[in-house]
């Protein structure tokens, strides 16, 4: 079995893959300091509350935003899962051609969902990420990373909203039934909500309109992801799991296996 690990800046998602098949997928959080040994108990608690076994996980391949923690991470998974793990970057056998200027700045995450969304949907496609922040990354249909866009996610404009605003009060981020706000929750649910339908739009429209790209894919991913696509016809298909096939797709072509 494959240990696929994503770390974000405030999830960490596992998944555990038997060919193509996810078998099980865990989160836990990123902003927590732990040592290689906790990391350790913690993987293997999460492996063997779904009946699986550690001494299955035959590979293990990361993609993090969070070199902070990789020391301990990868400790971990070298004392207690019996491997050394493969770290998506520079080298790494990907199948997507990086266009920026310094393809080193493109974040790890980013690529994986780019190559997950070309090798499972085709290009060209455009991949949006909703996560800590908004990525919006655009693929052509010779898998050539060709532009990224990035905003501040849904959870850090709220946080601002209530941080940084002496009476609006910390609320549950959530589709309102109207835009025509009464109250104060709803007003600040409509605003974030609505404002990031808005953008995502835009952002979309304006990205292929300047690429000159006329027929395209639009794949959206990550946690709250669901609300947005959910409303709006720009984007095509939701799949919360599309980083974790995207480390699966990676693994396979570094031939991780027999390692």
């Amino acid at each position: 079995m494959l240990l696929v690990i994503d770390v974000g800046n405030t999830n960490i998602t596992l998944g555990v893959f038997e060919g193509e098949a996810l078998k099980a997928s865990f989160r836990m959080t990123t902003q927590v300091p732990r040592t290689s040994d906790e990391y350790g108990l913690l993987l293997c608690d999460l492996i063997k509350s779904r009946n699986m076994k550690v001494e299955e996980m035959e590979a293990v391949i990361i993609a993090s935003v969070v070199p902070k923690i990789m020391h301990s991470l990868a400790s971990a998974i070298v004392k207690y899962l019996k491997t050394t793990p493969l770290i998506v970057g520079a080298g790494t056998k990907t199948g997507i051609k990086v266009s920026a200027i310094n393809p080193k700045e493109i974040g790890a995450d980013r690529v994986v969902d780019a190559v997950a969304a070309y090798e499972i949907y085709g290009g060209p496609v455009l991949v949006i990420d909703f996560g800590t922040a908004i990525t919006y990354d655009l693929i052509t249909a010779d898998g050539t990373f060709l532009a990224g866009v990035t905003s501040p996610g849904l959870r850090i404009a709220a946080n601002a909203l209530w941080n940084d605003t002496a009476k609006l009060p910390e609320i549950e981020i959530a589709m309102p039934d109207t835009i025509l706000a009464k109250e104060t929750v709803t007003s600040m649910q409509a605003g974030l909500v609505f404002g990031c339908i808005g953008q995502t739009e835009y952002i979309v429209k304006r990205m292929l309109d300047e690429s000159g790209i006329k027929q395209c894919k639009v794949i959206a991913t990550g946690g709250l992801g669901k609300i947005i696509s959910d409303a709006t016809d720009v984007i095509e298909i939701y799949d919360p799991d599309l980083t974790l096939k995207g480390l699966r797709i990676i693994a396979e072509k570094n031939k991780v296996f027999g390692k």
